[in-house]
């Protein structure tokens, strides 16, 4: 009855980020810089994967596909945040709220996908070495690849349908920097708990399907390398799936908390700065776990400077 008895509105209204105005201009900063780095770090490794031969393989095709995610994910939430956080009026209308939940969800459940398949990339390599060219040939990495990115552009469809078909009221007030589901239900002046449980839903089963799928491939891989005799060896082979790992455990810890979990009051201001970290940070830190850590993209990156120097 109290949700009927609300003003119908055609706009949400963001709330400040933080309760100190000085402090939103110190994040305006910080967050644009992280941004264009982000940016630089994501457009750079999908260049030289594209112009060094050496990095013609699956695993930095699979890499170079991760960060043209990265490239559009971070764009469909950030942007607008650096907006809100300078200007006055904070708003943005319901299609335009809908529309950003759903690629921004899109672009999540493709990162996920790709990630998966990086693990059975790195499963086949190590486990399966002499079938490993003839499996993971051009074609199938192509093919995998189109499956993550029409599959991922999928998954959110049938929510932001329905989302798009209910009605929303006042107070159109959202304590976040973007349009989360979780705030977008609470201004539904209808009964949203059928959305909620699909889209829940759909979050977990896509989160819990790519996790168990990467659990079981590295649970296979530590055991291949538990097996092999020599320590050097073993050193060796982990450190070829090292940098994945960490991208996985940062990217599905964060998602995880957020969206697979008992449905609980949370405190939005914990939520954003969560948030804030799979959806700002992570995209920042995946190009440096992979350049730092990686002996053959830092050689690329030399060779491709030397080359523009001379």
């Amino acid at each position: 009855m109290e949700k009927e008895n609300r003003t119908v509105v055609t706009e949400f209204v963001f709330l400040h980020f933080t309760s100190i105005p000085k402090l939103e201009m110190v994040l305006f900063v910080l967050f644009l810089i992280i941004y264009i780095l982000s940016l630089m770090g994501n457009l750079l490794i999908i260049l030289i994967v594209v112009v060094d031969s050496r990095l013609q393989t699956p695993m930095y095709f699979f890499i170079c596909n991760l960060s043209m995610v990265e490239v559009w994910y971070t764009t469909v939430t950030v942007p607008k945040m650096l907006e809100n956080l300078l200007a006055q009026k904070r708003t943005i209308s319901i299609p335009g709220c809908i529309t950003q939940y759903y690629f921004f969800f899109a672009f999540a459940a493709i990162e996920l996908f790709i990630l998966t398949a990086m693990a059975y990339d790195r499963y086949l390599a190590i486990c399966n070495p002499l079938r490993y060219s003839a499996i993971m040939n051009p074609r199938t990495c192509r093919n995998v690849a189109v499956i993550c990115w029409v599959v991922g552009f999928i998954c959110p469809t049938f929510p932001s349908f329905m989302l798009a078909k209910i009605s929303f009221c006042s107070p159109n007030k959202i304590n976040h920097f973007f349009c989360d589901a979780g705030q977008i239900f609470r201004l539904s002046c209808t009964d949203t708990y059928s959305i909620q449980v699909i889209g829940y839903g759909f979050s977990s089963v896509i989160v819990m399907a790519t996790l168990l799928f990467t659990l079981g491939s590295y649970v296979q891989i530590v055991i291949t390398i538990l097996k092999m005799s020599s320590a050097a060896a073993r050193r060796k082979t982990f450190s070829t799936c090292a940098s994945h790992l960490s991208v996985v455990t940062i990217y599905f810890a964060t998602l995880i908390f957020m969206y697979v979990r008992p449905a609980v009051k949370y405190k939005s201001n914990a939520n954003k700065i969560v948030a804030v970290f799979y959806s700002v940070i992570t995209p920042l830190l995946n190009p440096m776990i992979y350049t730092l850590r990686n002996k053959d993209v830092k050689e690329a990156l030399k060779k491709t400077f030397l080359i523009n120097k001379v």
